[in-house]
């Protein structure tokens, strides 16, 4: 790796429900010219499609800049073979193990100035934008995820043409 480095320890699940905080970090990231980024999955104990597909965006993103790279560490067997199957080890560098993740504050993102209706909406964008980029990381997703798309396409649009 070279440059600085950001870490990410996934301490639990990695799902929907946290994708658009690592989306939020990840884009801030970036624009503060960051182009390593180590996802630590020792303490992950499972991963949904969102979430994959959300690291599979930073992956894209940093190869549409033209350098940088998304390293995953500690990836234990199940990880491996859900990344994989999707055919994410195309874009990202997957280890079994690798140095730990320094000490870090926690990642919390409150939605107290948001109403419902807009945190609902915020999920549903992070979970198309990331079902999005699993597609464009390896075309043959298109067909495990059409339906996944379909749905929240419609769902957003009916979100918005509701107002």
């Amino acid at each position: 790796m070279s440059g600085p480095t950001v870490w990410v320890r996934v301490e639990g699940k990695g799902s929907f429900l946290n994708s658009g905080n690592l989306k939020e970090f990840a884009r801030q990231m970036l624009d503060r010219g960051y182009r390593e980024f180590v996802v630590d999955l020792a303490d992950c104990a499972m991963m949904d499609s969102t979430f994959m597909g959300t690291m599979a965006s930073v992956a894209l993103r940093l190869k549409e800049l033209g350098h940088g790279h998304l390293h995953i560490v500690h990836c234990g067997n199940r990880s491996q073979d859900l990344l994989s199957g999707l055919g994410l080890d195309q874009i990202f560098d997957i280890h079994g193990n690798g140095a730990r993740a320094p000490e870090c504050e926690a990642l919390e993102r409150t939605h107290k100035d948001q109403s419902p209706a807009t945190q609902k909406k915020e999920q549903a964008e992070t979970m198309l934008e990331a079902h999005e980029a699993l597609c464009e990381a390896a075309p043959e997703n298109l067909f495990r995820f059409k339906d996944v798309l379909d749905f929240l396409r419609q769902d957003l649009h009916h979100e918005t043409s509701s107002k």
